[in-house]
């Protein structure tokens, strides 16, 4: 397998170009080039949502897209969210118990993110709607959502 050079991105605020095959997934390149570990490879068919990421702000499941497919984009894993404080969505997770074994919490809270910034008055209906492309096997939901909409509500009121 032949590698080239990765043109350049944005990962969690920084330039990055590595060489990579062109087959290699997102969330690969991610975690093996640049041990950003808090991206989880959950299924490898982007049904639990372990490995969601902010593509250009937006969420996405890294493992659906080649590294190569993200040249020219910024990149935001769990590792770059929050900046000297916790980002305000992982202090909801925390303040609201929202998280037990935590392999699924990274992608909850960047999927959080992108949900939020497209709409701050969420309630909990539509909450519920757009985590499906998520997985928990340990909450049971009722503390994610919760922590989601206090997010969301305090977003809102700043």
């Amino acid at each position: 397998m032949s590698t080239k050079p990765l043109p350049t991105l944005t990962v969690n605020g920084k330039p990055v170009s590595i060489e990579t095959e062109a087959r290699t997934l997102l969330v690969d390149f991610l975690r093996d080039a640049l041990g950003l570990t808090g991206v989880h490879v959950g299924c490898d068919t982007s049904q639990c949502g372990a490995c969601v990421v902010l593509l250009d702000g937006r969420a996405v499941k890294s493992c659906t897209i080649l590294a190569v497919q993200a040249r020219g984009s910024a990149i935001t894993t769990i590792e770059g969210l929050a900046d000297e404080n916790l980002h305000p969505v992982q202090v909801a997770f925390q303040q609201h118990h929202a998280l037990q074994c935590g392999f699924c919490t990274p992608g909850m809270i960047l999927a959080a993110v992108d949900m939020i910034n497209r709409s701050p008055t969420l309630d909990e209906e539509q909450i519920r709607q757009q985590l499906e492309g998520n997985l928990c096997r340990c909450t049971g939901y009722q503390n994610i959502v919760r922590a989601i909409k206090a997010a969301a509500d305090e977003k809102r009121s700043a």
